[in-house]
């Protein structure tokens, strides 16, 4: 294997979590920041020009523009929300710029909504970015080893968020018309071109298989790596090369798309839709096929990694399977692992890449042949290639949380959105996969129809009968099933249910709403917004949790959830809740859920004639500038009505920010003092109310409390 890493100059490692010295420590961190930081807008300097920023070359994502300014933004919205950092440097960009995942079916991209920013703007605002967090890592204090409740893990959140958009925004530059890219030094694809080699199948003895990533690993991760599933994993054999693009070709002179068998009833959709006749990356001319790369067209290089979806790639494996008469297809996530434990090292600890992979080879794929991996001790011969890097490899499992996963609270929609079953994990990485995405226990999953530098390998498996566990169906993760029970569940010890009632009584003080547009501000899981259809001529729901928004969109296209309720110590109740048993069926159309910042929405979020503040004052970080910017979209003559408990407390947010709860000049000031301090220059109040609420925290104990509501009109 050749020596020669012409991107040696990219390169660099995850920073382990723990170290001797907190000043070597944060260097390594400043390092690793501006190290990342400087890649990222170098890879945008393969765009020839600014117009290209503005384009959608792939309909599902936003344009380059968007990826341009996302990540930088992360890292705002992440140290507000951590309270590391007290103001923002740009509210419009960092709520113009936040949501942008491509998972949720709730993403905005409407291009109507946006008024893009110049380039020359986004980089002005990166390069302050750029200096803030440096200043951050100079002056936070640094325990070592680092923690997930540590400031460092906030700053190490975005570094690994921006490597993830590294190659997304790859992927999608990759998409640009030729014409709208150029080489660039340190950009260049692999020069390594052939005659592609016989693939043939290497046996595997099964094994007994631990998947997770334990809580004591001293490098970042993300929360779908954490917890445990042990597998076990009967022989099988494993297809010693990637699928090459000869061998594919195959698969295209069989009349392989033009054969709806092969293809899943999923693929036959994606089929007849699209019209694929080749994978994405492939370009016909004349008779001779060629391939994009990320800033040039080559001649099919048939000796690299075919790059395609997992519709295609398992269309593929069914192919084979008929031609070969054997139990072909993908290999699971465990059968994976089986090949990957053959690499005792693991980034940051490897002196040279064991693959095409951390960008310390190529900016391309290379032939499937280079790197090798001796996966059976007794046989020199047994060599598997590619086990990581070159292209990420699908696999057949749909992604789930292991035993024992805890979502991060300062980034809940991470991996969540991706548990509905129509996500299947990635492995290996690929030849732009770094940092976090480059070490064994990463977890990466697409939507089947999706691309990415991703290919594939096939198995022969011992059973042609293929047992996937099915990601499961009930909602289980505590804090979400108390919001639905809270929600959605019955009346508890005579008290009505509470998001109904308190719609109800705002629909009764307010006889105008029957013609309002309404804008539901902490709509929890959807209730609310739901009971507000009820009752006015449209809503908007907004919420911070992705998990909670996620509800509300499933109950709205689906009309059901599942969930489990505690009854008593391990003991769990599984409940169904359906809009139609709820009366909410025909309303729900009128609902529209956002995953958003109440104290720094989108500008479109405006001209409401009601404005409904649910219990979250407690919550957000700066409660008095969140009313200021919400009482900007509300019209003439419209209404604010705050629902609180007023449940102040230090660890949620600082006593400064207070609206009230504490002693002024020795006397008490209460939180509807506050309320008219800060709105009456602009609102009236008209009317107090209290509500009285029980929550159930399992089958005999419960928490009982009163809301207040406060009706305040606009003048």
């Amino acid at each position: 294997m050749a020596s020669e890493q012409p991107n040696l100059r990219f390169t660099t490692k995850t920073p382990r979590l723990d170290g001797a010295n907190r000043e070597q420590k944060r260097a390594e961190l400043k390092s690793y920041f501006n190290h990342t930081f400087d890649i990222y807008e170098h890879l945008f300097d393969v765009i020839r020009d600014d117009a290209s920023y503005f384009e959608r070359p792939e309909p599902l994502r936003h344009p380059l523009i968007f990826y341009f300014g996302h990540t930088a933004t992360f890292f705002i919205n992440k140290l507000m929300l951590a309270q590391l950092i007290e103001s923002r440097i740009n509210p419009a960009f960092e709520s113009m710029f936040a949501i942008g995942v491509d998972e949720m079916s709730w993403d905005d991209l409407n291009e109507a909504h946006y008024d893009w920013p110049t380039v020359d703007e986004v980089r002005d605002y990166r390069r302050q970015v750029k200096a803030l967090v440096n200043q951050l890592i100079d002056d936070m204090p640094l325990p070592l080893p680092i923690s997930q409740q540590d400031p460092a893990w906030v700053i190490l959140m975005g570094i690994e968020h921006e490597r993830i958009h590294l190659e997304t925004s790859s992927v999608i530059i990759r998409m640009l018309p030729i014409e709208a890219v150029q080489t660039v030094e340190g950009w260049r694809s692999c020069n390594e071109r052939g005659v592609a080699p016989t693939n043939r199948l290497i046996p595997m003895a099964a094994q007994q298989v631990m998947l997770g990533k334990p809580k004591s690993d001293l490098t970042y991760g993300w929360d779908n790596e954490y917890g445990e599933k042990q597998e076990s994993v009967p022989e099988f054999k494993s297809s010693q090369f990637l699928v090459s693009n000869a061998e594919y070709l195959e698969f295209i002179q069989a009349q392989g798309y033009q054969t709806p068998d092969y293809w899943t009833e999923e693929g036959q959709s994606w089929l007849s839709f699209t019209q694929a006749t080749m994978p994405r990356f492939w370009v016909k001319k004349e008779d001779a096929y060629w391939q994009r790369n990320l800033s040039e067209e080559i001649p099919l290089p048939m000796n690299w990694p075919v790059e395609v979806n997992y519709l295609e790639a398992k269309a593929f494996c069914n192919w084979k399977a008929e031609q070969t008469g054997t139990a072909i297809r993908l290999p699971t996530e465990a059968e994976w692992h089986v090949l990957r434990d053959a690499i005792s090292l693991d980034q940051p600890d490897w002196s040279e890449a064991p693959g095409n992979i951390n960008l310390e080879f190529f900016a391309s794929s290379c032939p499937v042949n280079r790197f090798s991996t001796a996966v059976n001790a007794a046989n020199d011969e047994n060599e598997v290639y590619d086990v990581i890097g070159n292209v990420w490899q699908w696999t057949e499992t749909p992604i789930d949380a292991y035993q024992g996963f805890e979502v991060h609270p300062l980034y809940d929609d991470f991996s969540t959105p991706t548990f509905d079953g129509k996500h299947n994990l990635m492995k290996g990485g690929s030849w732009i996969s770094t940092g976090n995405e480059s070490i064994k226990h990463s977890r990466y999953a697409f939507r089947r129809h999706f691309f990415q530098h991703a290919g594939f390998r096939y198995i022969e498996a011992s059973s042609p009968e293929l047992v996937i566990d099915r990601v499961t169906p009930f909602e289980m993760d505590p804090s979400v099933t108390q919001a639905l029970e809270f929600n959605y569940g019955e009346n508890h010890q005579g008290i009505e249910n509470f998001a109904k009632r308190c719609v109800e009584l705002v629909a009764k003080t307010l006889p105008e709403l029957q013609e309002a547009k309404v804008l539901d501000v902490g709509c929890s899981v959807g209730r609310s917004s739901f009971e507000f259809a009820r009752h006015c001529r449209s809503v908007q729901g907004i919420d911070f949790s992705a998990r909670y928004v996620q509800c509300g969109f499933q109950l709205q296209e689906t009309g059901q959830a599942r969930y489990t309720v505690p009854t008593e110590g391990e003991l769990l109740k599984f409940k169904e809740l359906t809009l139609s048993a709820l009366g909410l069926d025909n309303v729900a159309e009128r609902v529209e859920f956002a995953q958003g910042d109440p104290s720094n929405l989108k500008p479109m979020f405006t001209g409401y004639d009601v404005v409904f503040v649910g219990d979250i004052l407690h919550q957000v970080y700066d409660p008095r500038l969140c009313l200021e910017r919400l009482s900007d979209r509300i019209q003439s003559q419209g209404w604010l009505v705050i629902c609180s408990t007023y449940q102040w407390s230090e660890e949620q947010i600082e006593k400064s920010r207070w609206l009230g709860g504490f002693k002024v000049n020795g006397e008490n000031f209460t939180t509807l003092e506050g309320l008219k301090t800060l709105l009456q220059p602009q609102f009236t109040l008209t009317s107090v109310s209290e509500l009285p609420y029980a929550k159930q925290i399992n089958q005999r104990r419960f928490e009982m409390g009163v809301a207040e509501l406060t009706f305040w009109q606009k003048q």
